[in-house]
């Protein structure tokens, strides 16, 4: 008679062998090639994180691009740039294209490279020779020309804010050719040439007026321009009553350090612009933003401020898609998500850390899904009491203030299999690299912990869907792509939108490679 033991009955589907190792040298599945590119990509910030060194993300997007067709790279840099918000990544596979396709490359640049930030990265990356080319060439060079061509003067002059390389150092470089008297004589005052003082255009003139005349109006220029200026009270309430919503939230800290919460009336007055939700909605915020500024909100900030920002948060979440049935959102809250979420960066290492980001995703979504029930996760399963009916913040907060110990991602699927849930949609929020709940010995053959649990909670609810948001830079999963799987990086506001889209119409493996494939160029 058999051995019961050894040829007892496999239940559910069998499992896939593991086909690599995670960071944490634990089994995993490795994402396919391109969508590998389009997870380093929205999630990279070319710096060094808890797991992945910048130069090691370098060299991984480098080889990914080499081996994938131009018209994925592409794509992909156009999905991070207007999709994922992200801007070294974008720069870099547009540098990329510069030596793959040159015809592509004409096709993306004008979408990628939108801004002078853009533009200056590209031309840093494409200097540095990390693309194995420092020259621009006639195509490439036209394309920079183009873009000083197709702005405005007072475009070009707003944008020369930055340094290397500076705005002065590309139009050096590329010898944009000026098609008015008043664009010779801006390239002439931003490049350090003699200038006709008459024929600059109108902005530069205010500007210069001002820096000589502080009585003279404030200027409407970025807000770095005055920053660089020994601007008093007077000037500073001058500039934020004119701020614009965006340069407000990022700038809350300078006003309050200028004393202009100090002057009657002030506080009121920009805390009525950051809750206005017209203002909110033309400034396409999206709710990761607005987490930045108010973890970025020191002690000298007005309370009324500080609740502005909460409630401009709360607006910014309401876009977030309501979904049937019954929603689990699992948090990790693990030792490694205390990291940067942009990584360490020498001078601009970002106070949000992953679990900031991982928190605020699922109390957004429990806002909306009032019905949802977050399980967070480190070792194990972590009891956190939270209220739908609290802020957003406020949920966050709670979940952000646990932290610790290694991560065990099968956790939250294994306390649900124990308690015979009813489940329609689980979510995780992660780093992705579980390995508490790993079997070590290499190629086993019934896959991860994480996908085991999800093969017994599928045997009670076959129409159940598993989404794994992960939000760093990362190759591998504990649960690959298939129909009733998602895998998706990243943490701008359209990672919501395709997670309604997999929900609501129809399952489909790969489904977020194949919305980077579906973008037009």
């Amino acid at each position: 008679m058999p051995n019961k033991t050894l040829f007892q009955t496999l239940k559910g589907k069998l499992l896939p062998k593991t086909t690599t190792r995670n960071n944490e040298n634990a089994p995993a599945y490795e994402f396919t090639p391109k969508h590998q590119l389009a997870q380093l990509a929205a999630t990279g910030c070319i710096s060094n994180t808890f797991y992945v060194q910048a130069e090691n993300q370098l060299e991984n997007v480098l080889a990914l691009g080499a081996q994938l067709d131009a018209e994925f790279v592409a794509k992909t840099a156009v999905y991070a740039r207007e999709k994922g918000y992200m801007k070294d990544m974008p720069a870099l596979l547009l540098a990329m294209l510069t030596v793959k396709d040159v015809e592509l490359l004409k096709r993306t640049f004008p979408r990628v490279a939108n801004n002078g930030k853009m533009l200056r990265n590209y031309v840093q990356i494409i200097r540095s020779g990390a693309v194995g080319r420092k020259s621009f060439g006639s195509a490439p060079k036209r394309l920079l020309q183009d873009w000083f061509e197709s702005r405005t003067d007072r475009q070009v002059f707003t944008a020369s804010i930055g340094q290397t390389p500076s705005m002065a150092d590309v139009i050096k470089m590329v010898r944009p050719k000026p098609l008015s008297k008043s664009r010779e004589a801006l390239y002439g005052y931003l490049i350090g040439k003699e200038y006709n003082q008459e024929l600059l255009p109108e902005i530069v003139q205010q500007f210069e007026a001002f820096k000589r005349d502080r009585t003279s109006p404030v200027p409407d220029v970025p807000f770095e321009m005055l920053t660089a200026l020994n601007l008093g009270t007077a000037e500073w309430v001058e500039i934020a009553k004119n701020a614009s919503w965006q340069t407000t939230r990022m700038n809350v800290n300078t006003f309050a350090r200028h004393g202009v919460f100090n002057t009657t009336g002030m506080t009121e007055v920009v805390a009525q612009r950051l809750r206005n939700e017209q203002e909110i909605r033309k400034a396409r915020v999206f709710p990761y933003q607005l987490l930045v500024a108010y973890i970025n909100a020191d002690s000298s900030i007005p309370y009324e401020i500080r609740e502005a920002l909460q409630d401009a948060l709360e607006i910014a979440t309401s876009n977030i898609p309501a979904m049937e049935g019954k929603v689990v959102v699992a948090t990790d809250v693990s030792g490694s998500m205390q990291s940067p979420v942009t990584g360490y960066r020498q001078g601009a290492t970002t106070k949000v850390r992953c679990i900031d980001v991982a928190a605020l995703v699922s109390a957004s979504i429990m806002r909306v899904n009032k019905q949802a029930r977050i399980i967070p996760f480190e070792n194990d399963v972590v009891n956190v009491q939270l209220n739908s009916r609290d802020s957003v913040i406020t949920n966050a907060q709670k979940l952000a203030a646990v932290g610790g110990g290694g991560t065990n991602c099968s956790a939250p699927l294994a306390k649900l299999n124990k308690e015979r849930a009813t489940v329609d949609v689980v979510i995780y929020v992660s780093d992705n690299e579980s390995w508490v709940d790993a079997n070590r010995t290499w190629g086993y053959s019934n896959g991860t912990a994480v996908l085991r649990e999800w093969e017994t909670l599928k045997q009670r609810n076959p129409q159940a869907k598993l989404i794994n948001i992960d939000i760093t830079p990362n190759s591998t999963t504990q649960a690959k792509d298939r129909n009733d799987i998602l895998n998706i990086g990243g943490f701008s506001d359209n990672v919501f939108t395709t997670i309604a889209q997999f929900i609501s119409k129809g399952n489909d493996a790969e489904l977020w490679v194949k919305e980077i494939e579906a973008i037009e160029l």
